[in-house]
């Protein structure tokens, strides 16, 4: 399931205005629905960030890999609820009725699902706690980043990425200067953990400045990434692969630059082209 975006594309000196098809990601918050000493409760057991279509699939799969169920005849039913809500009018919520409890642990679902998850919106417990805490948006007078750099930051990063040299399997985040100098890099098999890591340090230590720098991430830009961005401040993200259609919205929203499909020769601008300065 994908969506057209109006995307400024930089290539051979010149911007042109193309539609970029785009992933779409919402959040699917799933529960589960049981009988416990004679009456019905329902519970919320996960929320996680996925591309719609195929949502009893993926509670199905979820409740089966993690043993909650053991065979699929144990689903009574599987209902989607809700309202239909966002710009793809989509039902983000989804209940399944189950008639066997011998495995069910709600508690440690809580502690695997709804505290410590790598992610960082499946951690959470209803769909309105995804809305950020950010007040204001972000200053678009900074920070003002060359081209080239931009098209440099994918190099300035993987040359940074010592584990990425030796496993080929790990995620990085750099934080880069207005004239291409890295501050820091930190790595993890997590995208998000890998940007935690960058933010806590640099903040840490008072490495940051986002009047002066911006973030390169190895891989797609999500969600959840833009959202680590804009608590930090960051007003200009980079990302070696795509983003998604929330990532878009969200960095529209609150007036971040986000560019993906970063390569030597050109790079595609999904929002706030003013930061970006064009040289030729």
């Amino acid at each position: 399931m994908d969506i057209k975006y109006n995307v400024s594309k930089y290539k051979d000196s010149k911007i042109q205005e193309i539609k970029d098809s785009v992933s779409i990601e919402e959040p699917l918050e799933m529960n589960l629905r049981f009988k416990k000493d004679g009456k019905w409760e329902t519970q919320n057991i996960s929320i996680t960030m996925r591309t719609p279509g195929n949502d009893e699939d993926l509670i199905r799969g979820f409740l089966f890999n993690e043993r909650i169920i053991e065979n699929l005849s144990q689903i009574e039913s599987i209902e989607q609820k809700g309202e239909e809500v966002g710009d793809y009018k989509l039902k983000n919520t989804i209940e399944a009725k189950i008639n066997n409890i011998k495995n069910l642990d709600i508690e440690k679902l809580k502690r695997n699902f709804l505290t410590n998850s790598s992610c960082g919106v499946c951690g959470k417990t209803s769909l309105d706690s995804i809305e950020i805490l950010k007040k204001e948006k972000l200053d678009l007078s900074f920070p003002l980043i060359k081209e080239d750099i931009v098209m440099k930051s994918p190099s300035l990063l993987k040359n940074k990425q010592s584990e990425f040299a030796k496993t080929g399997g790990i995620h990085a985040s750099s934080l880069i200067g207005e004239n291409g100098e890295v501050f820091a890099t930190r790595e993890d098999v997590g995208r998000h953990n890998a940007l935690d890591k960058l933010v806590g340090h640099t903040i840490h230590n008072k490495i940051m400045n986002p009047k002066k720098q911006f973030i390169a991430c190895s891989g797609r830009l999500n969600f959840e990434l833009v959202q680590k961005g804009l608590m930090a401040n960051i007003g200009f993200m980079v990302g070696v692969g795509a983003p998604t259609s929330l990532a878009i919205d969200l960095a529209k929203r609150y007036n971040m630059t986000l560019i993906g499909f970063v390569k030597e020769e050109s790079f595609n601008i999904y929002s706030n082209i003013k930061r970006v300065i064009i040289q030729s």
